[in-house]
């Protein structure tokens, strides 16, 4: 018989109709004579009765255990008074089980599906009864609705799914690659795409001003838990739109997104605000706006003050000063107080420095507690209350370093006293950060690279600054960042080949250079590429937000470990000596290495 329909959705809609059932014993209970099954499927849960009337069915559901597969066909009636369970969609009825029939027994499971204390290794190994709990079926379904909302809402606004190459060639510029070796081509390697950034491109000079793809992207680097070596993006590129309406049209692909996939209603529009305003008010620029905390800047009264700590860094080129106010923080045991030093450590801060506010009536060792207050004078302590807003009952913490330990580390421990100490709200705080540096200085190598890829258009009236002021050309670069997460990142492009060549040389890359890694693009570009800009989202991110799971691995169907393995099927693995010479590849011992 054909399946009536899920588990899960039969309900007293179904009351007296004879319906046909498939899926996995959740629990068998023997209840003197009568025995109980809930059956399972993805939808969820129904009860199944087998009573000794019948036999030969009564015979099967002895036999059952926790897993195996079966089919029912009974009659849906209504459970006894006071059985009823409002959790469910069947909570109401029953079925009586005409017939029952074993499709698959199954061995013991490694854990019960309700076990809620599993080590991540067992869950990985054994993933595939991982994934039979109903809080990964609601996971992947939650991911899979997003992924439709966002392909309807492109779809309605004249977007074409277009593939590209997933062998791609090396462009070492980026994150460490993954190599693919070239059977045929002796020596050669393939690359696989960090993204599809440069074909969305030539897409757009191609006249396809609308393109967009849910894609699998790859890098190898070091995993934390919102990162896998290989991810999905929801890669998306027009043309002859301004920055302006690129980005309004995004906002509404994630509002459409959150509205169909949760049922949520996010801010029309979101606010915007600059990277340089991030960075002074929250030490990061993708602030988590649910915690109102903010940094108050210090350096320019730093450089006045005896304080040695607090005016070398304001006096270093890149150096800050900054505090934050903790409300309340007075609350704070010192042990409280000292445990946020290791925290801010992990981000490169040398020290935390903090001062307890008793009295703010008395700006003094009187009134303020705190190992550093007998070496700042009384006028810099005030300065320091007023600027803060610090009241009596008060704690403010010290940054004092160089800018990005500052933020790092003052930003961090914004976030996490903020939720800690109740000052987070619950809701979704999206947030359009805009004007991003175009460069960064790379302390270790003394380069500049760039801040997002070296294809981000410059803000208008920045481009002659490539040359004599890296340092302060913006660009025309956005991410949409939700709840201290960026959830995604793009750019208006170059469209101009002479523009594009001026950033290659700003950072150093030489005109045979651009030509041997980058000839195709900037021939494209000289074929009347059309104005164009895009963005993509990270899809595994946005889906672990939705679904409030701390980390993608819970919405992705078969993860890597943070060791990028995948303990299901036990890769990576070893290849035989035969496929390494069929690739012209020869191992070297690990001992070659050191």
């Amino acid at each position: 018989m054909t399946r009536t329909d899920y588990c899960g959705r039969i309900d007293r809609r179904h009351l007296e109709q004879t319906v046909h059932l498939t899926g996995w014993v959740h629990r068998r209970r023997d209840h003197g004579g009568v025995i109980f099954i809930d059956l399972r499927d993805r939808e969820g849960l129904v009860q199944v009765v087998c009573d000794p009337d019948r036999a030969a069915t009564f015979r099967t559901a002895e036999t059952l255990r926790h897993e195996y597969c079966v089919a029912v066909t009974g009659k849906v009636r209504r459970r006894p008074e006071g059985t009823v369970n409002p959790n469910l969609v069947s909570g109401e009825i029953e079925v009586l089980a005409h017939e029952l029939a074993v499709l698959n027994a199954s061995l013991t499971p490694p854990f019960q599906l309700d076990d809620e204390n599993l080590s991540e290794t067992v869950r990985l190994t054994h993933r595939v009864i991982d994934l039979r709990r109903p809080q990964m079926q609601q996971n992947l379904k939650l991911r899979y609705r997003a992924a439709m909302a966002a392909r309807n809402y492109l779809d309605r606004h004249g977007f074409i799914d277009i593939e590209t190459p997933t062998l791609y060639k090396s462009t070492p510029e980026g994150a460490r690659e993954f190599l693919v070796p070239s059977r045929i081509h002796h020596g050669m390697f393939y690359a696989l795409p960090q993204s599809p950034q440069l074909f969305k491109q030539m897409l757009m000079v191609a006249g396809f001003d609308r393109y967009y793809q849910i894609v699998k992207c790859f890098r190898d680097e070091d995993l934390r838990a919102d990162r896998q070596p290989e991810f999905t993006q929801i890669d998306i590129e027009t043309s002859f739109l301004s920055e302006l309406e690129i980005r309004h049209l995004m906002e509404g692909l994630v509002r459409a997104m959150w509205k169909e996939a949760l049922g949520v209603d996010l801010p029309d529009p979101f606010p915007v605000m600059t990277f340089a305003e991030a960075i002074a008010r929250f030490g990061s620029d993708k602030p988590d706006l649910r915690v109102p905390l903010e940094l108050t800047e210090l350096t320019d009264l730093a450089k006045s003050v005896d304080f040695k700590v607090f005016r070398t860094a304001a006096e270093l080129p890149n150096g800050r000063v900054a505090a934050l106010r903790i409300p309340g923080g007075g609350a704070m045991t010192r042990k409280e107080i000292d445990d946020c030093a290791p925290f801010v450590a992990v981000y490169g801060a040398k020290g935390l420095a903090w001062i307890k506010v008793n009295d703010a009536a008395k700006p003094n060792e009187e009134g303020l507690q705190s190992p550093i207050v007998k070496f700042l004078a009384e006028p810099a302590l005030r300065e320091i209350l007023a600027r803060t807003g610090a009241q009596t009952g008060d704690v403010i913490f010290f940054g004092a370093d160089r800018a990005g330990i500052v933020n790092d580390a003052l930003g961090a421990l914004r976030v996490k006293l903020g939720h800690e100490r109740g000052f987070a709200s619950a809701d979704w705080k999206p947030l359009w950060v805009v004007d991003f540096p175009m460069f960064e200085y790379n302390d270790e190598n003394k380069t500049w690279g760039a801040r997002h890829h070296p294809f981000t258009a410059p803000k208008d009236g920045h481009e002659e600054r490539f040359a004599t002021d890296p340092a302060n050309a913006i660009a025309k670069a956005y991410d949409v960042v939700m709840n201290g997460w960026e959830i995604g990142g793009g750019s208006v492009r170059i469209h101009r080949p002479e523009v594009q060549q001026k950033v290659f040389a700003a950072l150093g890359i030489s005109p045979e250079d651009q030509q041997r890694k980058f000839g195709f693009l900037l021939d494209a570009l000289r074929y009347g590429a059309p104005p164009h800009g895009g963005i993509a989202f990270g899809l595994d991110r946005m889906a672990a937000m939705m679904a409030g799971v701390a980390q993608i691995r819970d919405v992705i169907a078969f993860p890597k470990t943070q060791r990028g393995q995948d303990l299901l099927v036990d890769a990576p693995t070893a290849v035989t000596e035969q496929q390494l010479r069929d690739l012209h590849i020869r191992i070297r011992p690990s001992d070659s290495l050191k």
